[in-house]
């Protein structure tokens, strides 16, 4: 069979173990308009070092140079202003993989329409915009970045998102320093809003009763004692979350063995403000009780 580079790259970093080498190198990609500037600001802000718009080839020769000056942490952001040099990026991946060194993909997009709207305020046109409409250009970015979506480590999706939301989210999972620790996120959300198309995993809480249909419960949110007791003592409460403490309890494990640093769940009802937000809260602090980091982000709270 034969592998494509970047299925031969790919390969070639999945046999680098985590504990070669102290250095960390973090690529920091997606499309233009979502928000990479904002991640690699915030990363800094963390401690990382930070190079912006390398040529994807010189990245192994930064990268050893770096380590001969101590640096442990690289952050760089590659992206389609390098055009042509995008080809070259397996290649780059498998030498850094032969270094001992697996490079990780933060990838950060966001919808077309969403991009648009920013990228119109700011007066801006795209990289590969050209003289056609915008939106062309956003649909050729992504057809040309869908090999690196596909492979990162992580995506952050921005759509719906405010700066101070997003640099929360590159802290939470680029601000410490246990190589090996697992971080979680646990995001509520409203299914008429859509899903959060960055979870990597999604669990659906309307089939408990809703307390929007309890007059004095209405106003309030799952933050509130009243409704978090009205929804945790639902009957199907307790084994739904015994169930789902349960899955995690069996996969977490192997997410931390196969390199995986952040997880993210997603746990919707109607509209994101009562009973997804209470479930939300809930699964947060039993994982709290298991030693692991968790951010806990409502999403639609405010939005109904």
């Amino acid at each position: 069979m034969v592998l494509t580079p970047w299925e031969a790259a790919l390969a070639i970093m999945a046999t680098v173990s985590e504990q070669e080498t102290p250095q960390r190198v973090v690529v920091i990609t997606g499309m233009s308009g979502a928000g990479r500037r904002t991640a690699a600001h915030a990363m800094e802000d963390h401690g990382w070092y930070v190079v912006d718009n390398i040529p994807p080839v010189m990245l192994p020769l930064l990268v050893r140079q770096l380590a001969s000056d101590g640096i442990t942490k690289l952050a760089v952001v590659i992206d389609v202003r390098s055009r042509a040099d995008m080809q070259h990026l397996p290649m780059v991946f498998s030498d850094l993989a032969e270094q001992g060194i697996r490079a990780e993909i933060c990838f950060i997009e966001a919808a077309d329409e969403v991009i648009v709207k920013r990228q119109e305020s700011s007066r801006r046109p795209v990289p590969l915009q050209e003289d056609g409409r915008m939106i062309e250009g956003i649909r050729r970015e992504r057809r040309m970045m869908s090999t690196l979506r596909a492979a990162a480590d992580m995506v952050i999706d921005t759509s719906s998102l405010n700066v101070h939301q997003l640099q929360q989210r590159v802290a939470h999972a680029y601000g410490g320093d246990d190589r090996d620790e697992l971080r979680v996120i646990v995001v509520s959300f409203g299914f008429k809003n859509g899903v959060p198309i960055d979870s990597d995993m999604v669990f659906d809480v309307r089939f408990l009763p809703n307390p929007h249909w309890v007059p004095e419960l209405r106003p309030q949110t799952g933050l509130s004692e009243a409704v978090s007791s009205y929804v945790l003592g639902q009957p199907a409460a307790g084994p739904f979350l015994s169930h789902l403490l349960g899955l995690l309890d069996s996969v977490l494990p192997g997410y931390v063995a196969e390199g995986k640093r952040q997880v993210e769940l997603a746990i919707g009802c109607t509209g994101g403000k009562h009973r997804s937000t209470a479930i939300a809260e809930e699964v947060a602090r039993q994982l709290r009780e298991r030693s692991l980091t968790v951010q806990v982000m409502h999403r639609d709270l405010g939005r109904e």
